[in-house]
């Protein structure tokens, strides 16, 4: 008896947990995740500090709270990873009816900082965005209900994933937070897309996410603002685009030198959502090109593994989590090069955030227990008989 192992690896029964694992895991993913978590850190040590300073703390305040919500996101993937598939999406599930409660429950209870959107709940140590939660286990909630769907009289899955994901996106957009409203509803589609979903009625679905920014552009000063100063043929330099857009060009290719940029004394958000101008202005072009290219390393590596699995289930919650990982790091700099209109999202591993870093721990953790090496059969098994 016989069977095909994904790779070169082969898994024996009865070995113990950790040798295990490590001989499973894609270690180049988890190697790339460090690498991001380790810029994220150099980054921070020149953008916080600035705000440390407005806030009246010390130098370094933000920067060792970073570590602290970095090695509990660390700690939750390796955790994560080491996970079978249906104990992630057994907890992914039990995760979701929570976050979905405390997103319904934000209006009543959470804050906005003075920020003008209410998604976060005080906690007075710290803040919690359960958005950020939400999106790696509403993937695996739907990649699970697609997959029941394709079993011989099974439920009628990708109809219950399509009002899932519109009643989340409400919810957030409500908030108001449309990029994080998008990006559930990106990975859905990707997901049913992979599901089989035909072309049709993607287009339609794809008309009536216009439709709807459309209804956002003229109900929603907020949405209004953004897509306004995102069209303007010229870039307001008082703004924390204009700043951005500086940065970047004073940068260069190599940077003007480490602790020399001006950036992050004018952004107030510069350890956030334009971190990737800190880099560009100090460390240049060469620094942005190794950012991306770690992120391209996570989502390829992850989807060409992906390619071989045979389990509908973790071929389409895998995907999804590759690319909500990869998209959200495409928004976020494709907002600071003024390739998208401004959405308020972190660049994974690499912007200060606790609810960030944490909730990226647990989705690239899910990504590396559904993309571990394990014996199976050929994936042509799953469209036939086996061949004795």
């Amino acid at each position: 008896m016989t069977a095909m192992v994904h790779g070169s690896v082969h898994v024996r029964a009865g070995d113990p947990v950790i040798p295990r694992w490590w001989r499973t895991i894609d270690r180049w993913t988890m190697t790339a995740i460090f690498a991001l978590f380790g810029i994220g850190l150099l980054l921070g040590l020149a953008a916080s500090v600035p705000l440390a300073e407005r806030n009246g703390l010390d130098p370094f305040h933000y920067v060792e709270r970073q570590v602290v919500f970095g090695a509990i996101a660390l700690a939750a993937m390796i955790l994560t990873s080491m996970m079978s598939p249906d104990l992630v999406r057994r907890l992914a599930v039990l995760g979701f009816a929570c976050v979905f409660v405390a997103l319904v429950a934000l209006p009543f209870l959470g804050t906005d900082f003075g920020k003008g959107a209410t998604r976060w709940y005080s906690l007075g140590f710290a803040a919690v965005q359960p958005s950020e939660f939400l999106k790696p286990v509403f993937v695996v909630l739907c990649a699970w209900l697609m997959a029941a769907a394709q079993e011989i009289n099974g439920p009628p899955g990708r109809l219950f994933s399509f009002v899932i994901a519109i009643v989340v996106a409400t919810f957030l957009v409500f908030q108001p937070d449309f990029g994080q409203a998008a990006l559930i509803l990106f990975a859905w589609g990707v997901m049913y897309f992979i599901a089989g979903a035909p072309m049709v009625l993607l287009l339609g679905l794809a008309g009536g996410a216009v439709g709807a920014g459309w209804l956002a552009y003229q109900s929603s000063e907020h949405f209004a603002r953004r897509i306004d100063g995102f069209l303007a043929p010229e870039v307001d330099p008082r703004t924390q685009l204009g700043f951005a857009t500086n940065a970047i060009q004073e940068g260069g290719y190599f940077g003007v030198g480490v602790g020399e940029g001006q950036v992050k004394w004018s952004l107030p958000d510069a350890h956030t959502d334009f971190i990737i101008a800190v880099a560009a202005e100090e460390y240049g072009l060469v620094l942005v090109l190794v950012i991306i290219a770690l992120f391209g390393l996570v989502v390829t590596r992850s989807l060409i593994r992906l390619m071989g699995e045979r389990d509908p289930f973790i071929r389409l919650a895998g995907a999804g989590l590759a690319c909500v990982f990869g998209v959200q790091a495409i928004i976020n700099m494709g907002v600071a090069v003024r390739l998208l209109p401004a959405k308020g999202m972190t660049l994974p591993f690499v912007s200060y955030g606790g609810s960030s870093l944490i909730a990226g721990g647990v989705l690239v953790g899910m990504l590396l227990a559904f993309t571990r090496s394990r014996p199976q059969g050929k994936i042509a098994d799953a469209f036939g008989g086996r061949r004795r």
